[in-house]
């Protein structure tokens, strides 16, 4: 997914002219923390409620706000993680979207990108998840896939993060194409590394049912 896939044409941008009073109601209407402001074709920067409520003063127009995010900006052929970085960066929900002459075309809100995102195949698709913690300079995506695929599974999708309460590791999360997990977690075990979590798996309940059964036989003697 790129940022010209992921632009809200419903959120329109507002005129330096706009007073505060229409900011906040378009706000309420669209349901956005933050809404861009345009002139000329040109990115001036977001307006927010929290801006407009410590002035006290609705109506003022915007010409008159110091505005934030002016580099909240991605381009038309932008990734969606790209994306997300640049709204992370910025600790903005929206982010607006430039053409090749750096006009104006549209915003993307991180809502859009994460619905768009759980439509994906990798989301959709049935499986099981795995969240691994190893050092960084452990990390081999190519040779842990081996070892899934050892088991007769896929790794459909991954995601890395720093772990935050250790420098140096990471937590890998694997969404894997089943949800029977023991083998590939004993395999993964075997070659040393670290399963903290398990997700979306099946329960294999066989020792319980023998149990079951022992007890049955018994009773029928």
């Amino acid at each position: 997914m790129i940022a010209e896939e992921l632009i809200n044409h419903m959120i329109p941008p507002l005129k330096i002219t706009d007073d505060a009073h229409k900011a906040i109601v378009w706000m309420e209407e669209f349901r956005c923390l933050h809404l861009p402001v345009v002139e000329d074709g040109q990115l001036l920067g977001f307006i927010s409620e929290e801006i407009i409520l410590e002035s006290n003063d609705i109506e003022r127009t915007l010409a008159d706000f110091d505005l934030v995010g002016k580099q909240c900006i991605v381009q038309l052929d932008s990734h969606f993680y790209d994306i997300l970085k640049v709204a992370g960066d910025n600790k903005l929900q929206i982010v607006a979207v430039l053409n090749e002459e750096q006009k104006y075309t549209g915003v993307i809100t991180v809502q859009d990108i994460m619905i768009s995102f759980a439509q994906t195949a990798s989301v959709q698709m049935q499986g099981g998840i795995l969240v691994l913690s190893m050092d960084l300079i452990d990390y081999s995506l190519a040779e842990i896939s081996r070892y899934v695929e050892e088991n007769n599974a896929k790794v459909i999708s991954s995601l890395m993060v720093e772990d935050p309460m250790d420098k140096g590791k990471i937590k890998l999360t694997l969404k894997i194409n089943q949800v029977e997990l023991t083998r590939i977690v004993a395999t993964l075990e075997r070659f040393g590394y670290r399963v903290i979590g398990r997700y979306q798996e099946t329960h294999n309940d066989t020792g319980e049912k023998d149990k079951i059964d022992m007890l049955l036989r018994y009773l029928d003697i």
